[in-house]
């Protein structure tokens, strides 16, 4: 039968977007890494061309006393407010002109904002505040030239002007060490971005001025964004050609796969546990293959399983069946019928078996053997189930027989031993108590064989258990001789006889009814009719076991005698 194709849809859909999302992650995460990269180079290289300015500026001023003494007298003139004179002889000199026309002129060739001469008091920088800044009071800089474009804000000798905080750290660090600061400052101002290069002239191993090349970031900003544009197109590009190549990779090597996966498994299930040949088909080598085989070897194996449960739960319900044919068998079996002799006025008896199973071993019976006798049985097989049911059919019929035959109990007990003996492979047994009552006088005799000892209650008295010898088990030796135990009956007195199920019921903590507990259920009302009597020992084994399961069959038989006036 053709597959019927069913789409389970969102896991391509969920891949495809993942994997865009990744693949842009990486992308966005190259281009910043590599703008920034290219950027800071642009930045370190603008900023070395500013030091090579400075540095030809550093030369220039050959006189390097005399350049010392201008910042001096700059310095002074702005602390003290002496030398102006001085200082107009200085800047209206063929010296400081000719210096000047040469930054100029430098400026101009070499596409910069402004090149600048002055020098800062270090000791007043090395105590300064943000608040410093903050009221536009403080002004470390004292200029010795400046060739800023537009002449009207241009700085000559003497005139002070504030340094930028970006600045600070640098300024420091050169005029301590007489080095270089390895660093650039990026500030806003008139003509755009520039990008600043602090660099120290030195005398004798002191710093005495420094020079301050602004380099205009026009160029940068171009090239930089050319950059991005190129470094956008591009890395665009690889990234939707590999995500292209990845995700067919992927759709045709997992999600494909995965798919028929679901697809057959969907359709196993909804067409009746069909096997589709398809997930054959599945030759990754890999995981996902093995995953296909083992849904094709689920599938058949459930089917297999599907097939086993359809046997074993018909087989089970022909089983149950005949056990339900059993049960009732059983239970047709034993007297159920009470008042059992409503026409006897001498006795009153019941009796009632609860099997563990469906069937059980115990059984008891009761029986006339003549107008003035009458048989008692109470008896446990070995074993439990279906076994100890068949059993305990033989058992309960040869007893029966055999005492209707006459004789004693122990007779019966013997003839019985001595059938189910033979060919016993099952080893088998059966503890019987069995007695025989003459009616008109109560006297009886009984035979036990290694059974519960029964409890007998007096007149006005309370139930006690009769205890003596017992023999052994019927069906355990051929040829046993089997003990009988004379006992008799007044009018009022009662007889109470059970199987080890209703001293041996456990709680859910594994304490057992035990005999106590049984004495004290039958003394609560120790003059009651043989119904009642059974009826309060179940009543406080079912209280006193609660939710815990029945192990054993509970098999009870009470006789209450009264008597026939000819005692």
């Amino acid at each position: 039968m053709k597959s019927k194709k069913i789409y389970v849809t969102g896991l391509t859909g969920r891949l495809i977007l993942g994997l865009a999302v990744f693949v842009a992650l990486v992308t966005a995460g190259s281009i910043i890494v590599g703008i920034r990269t290219y950027r800071d180079s642009i930045y370190r290289h603008y900023n070395d061309i500013g030091y090579q300015i400075a540095k030809s500026v550093d030369l220039l001023f050959d006189d390097k006393e005399e350049l010392e003494s201008w910042g001096e007298l700059s310095y002074k003139y702005n602390t003290t407010g002496e030398g102006a004179e001085e200082i107009e002889e200085i800047i209206n000199s063929d010296r400081y002109q000719n210096l000047l026309g040469i930054l100029l002129d430098m400026r101009e060739g070499m596409d910069v904002n402004d090149i600048f001469v002055g020098i800062i008091n270090i000791e007043e920088l090395d105590v300064y505040t943000p608040e410093s800044f903050a009221d536009g009071t403080w002004n470390p800089i004292c200029y010795i030239m400046d060739t800023y474009p537009m002449e009207e804000y241009r700085f000559f000798l003497g005139d002070k002007s504030p340094i930028l905080p970006d600045y600070i750290e640098g300024a420091r660090i050169s005029y301590r060490t007489g080095i270089p600061y390895d660093g650039y400052y990026i500030s806003e101002g008139t003509y755009g971005y520039n990008i600043t290069a602090v660099y120290p002239i030195v005398n004798n191993g002191k710093t005495i001025a420094f020079v301050g090349v602004e380099t205009p970031m026009r160029t940068l900003q171009t090239d930089v964004n050319q950059y991005i544009f190129i470094v956008l197109v591009i890395v665009c590009i690889i990234s939707a050609v590999l995500f292209i190549i990845t995700a067919f990779i992927l759709v045709n090597l997992l999600i494909k796969p995965i798919k028929l996966i679901s697809h057959e498994a969907a359709y196993f299930v909804e067409n009746e546990n069909e096997v589709s040949e398809n997930l054959k088909k599945v030759r990754n080598r890999d995981e996902i293959q093995v995953l296909a085989e083992s849904v094709l070897a689920m599938e058949i194996g459930i089917n297999e399983y599907i097939d086993n449960i359809t046997k074993i739960t018909a087989e089970k319900e022909r089983i149950g069946a005949e056990l339900n044919v059993a049960t009732q068998i059983q239970a047709d079996m034993l007297p159920r019928i009470f008042p059992a002799f409503p026409d006897r006025t001498e006795f009153d008896l019941y009796a009632s078996m609860s099997p563990a199973k469906e069937v059980g071993g115990d059984f008891y019976d009761f029986f006339l053997i003549d107008d003035d006798h009458i048989g008692l049985v109470m008896a446990d097989v070995s074993g439990k189930g279906v076994p100890a049911a068949l059993f305990m059919v033989i058992a309960k019929t040869l007893i029966k027989n055999r005492a209707q035959m006459g004789g004693s109990p122990a007779e019966v007990l013997a003839y019985a031993n001595d059938q189910l003996g033979e060919g016993n492979e099952a080893e088998l047994f059966v503890t019987v108590w069995f007695a025989i009552i003459q009616i008109s006088t109560g006297k009886g005799y009984a035979a036990n064989a290694g059974h519960e000892h029964p409890a007998i209650r007096r007149k006005d008295g309370r139930f006690e258990l009769v205890k003596y010898r017992h023999s052994p088990a019927v069906a355990t030796l051929p040829g046993i001789k089997f003990k009988e135990h004379e006992f008799k009956l007044n009018p009022g007195d009662s007889l109470y006889v059970y199987t080890d199920g209703v001293t041996e019921a456990t709680r859910s903590d594994d304490v057992l009814f035990g005999i106590d507990r049984m004495l004290e259920a039958l003394n609560k009302n120790p003059d009651a009719d043989p119904k009642t009597m059974l009826e309060n020992v179940r009543s406080d084994i079912d209280l006193f076991v609660g939710e815990a399961p029945q192990f054993d069959d509970i098999t009870m038989l009470g006789f209450k005698y009264l008597g026939s006036g000819k005692e």
